[in-house]
């Protein structure tokens, strides 16, 4: 990172857009692409997008642009995925499967390594080659297989109860389909994915 300054999180958020329209771009044969064609695409101040970048180096050219195969090797540096991130999924029901089965959507090196659930009908079975294991095992899962992250698709009632497990367990980072406001007191980054609210939202625009 070129500056010391502390990143916002809506910046973040913006570096997986930036980085999958940039990886079209590369399928697409796209070599080199201005600030202001990204934001027409993305539908995102040009101006935002080269302060967002700025904020991690001097990744552009002066009248030329970015280069597109640079820039995707370097925000992927920046959001670690040129490392491999193994993330634990707890909650084994329709939306977990779903998740689990389009294990895909963890692109590049992040993939789902464990998957644990409180049923024991479950326990045993397989989700895309992925053993349903115990809550019980969960903590001892999470060491030996190095799980840095992990995605909660259980009911509302019981996801802080699962959080407090998997934070006991040294998870960094949760993405909570849960319909609830998960607390904790630890430096645990907790991401919420909420389909109805989204939903809603855009009920709003309606004609």
């Amino acid at each position: 990172m070129a500056k010391s300054e502390k990143i916002s999180e809506a910046v973040v958020r913006r570096l997986p857009i930036y980085l999958r329209y940039l990886s079209y771009l590369q399928q697409v044969g796209v070599t080199t692409v201005s600030s202001q064609q990204m934001g027409k695409n993305l539908d995102v101040n040009p101006a935002q997008i080269r302060k967002d970048l700025a904020a991690f180096g001097d990744f552009g050219k002066k009248g030329i642009g970015y280069d597109v195969n640079y820039l995707v090797e370097k925000i992927r540096q920046i959001l670690k995925l040129d490392q491999e991130i193994r993330v634990a999924l707890v909650g084994a029901g329709h939306l977990g499967h779903a998740i689990s089965n389009y294990n895909a959507f963890l692109k590049d090196q992040m993939r789902i390594a464990a998957i644990f659930d409180s049923d024991p009908a479950k326990q045993g079975k397989q989700i895309a080659g992925i053993t349903i294991q115990p809550l019980e095992e969960l903590k001892q899962t999470v060491k030996d297989r190095h799980i840095r992250l992990a995605i909660i698709t259980v009911p509302a009632a019981a996801a802080q109860s699962v959080a407090d497990l998997l934070i006991e367990a040294g998870i960094e980072g949760i993405l909570n389909f849960a319909p609830t406001t998960i607390r904790t007191e630890k430096e645990v980054r907790i991401h919420y994915a909420d389909v109805t609210s989204s939903l809603q939202s855009l009920a709003y625009y309606l004609t």
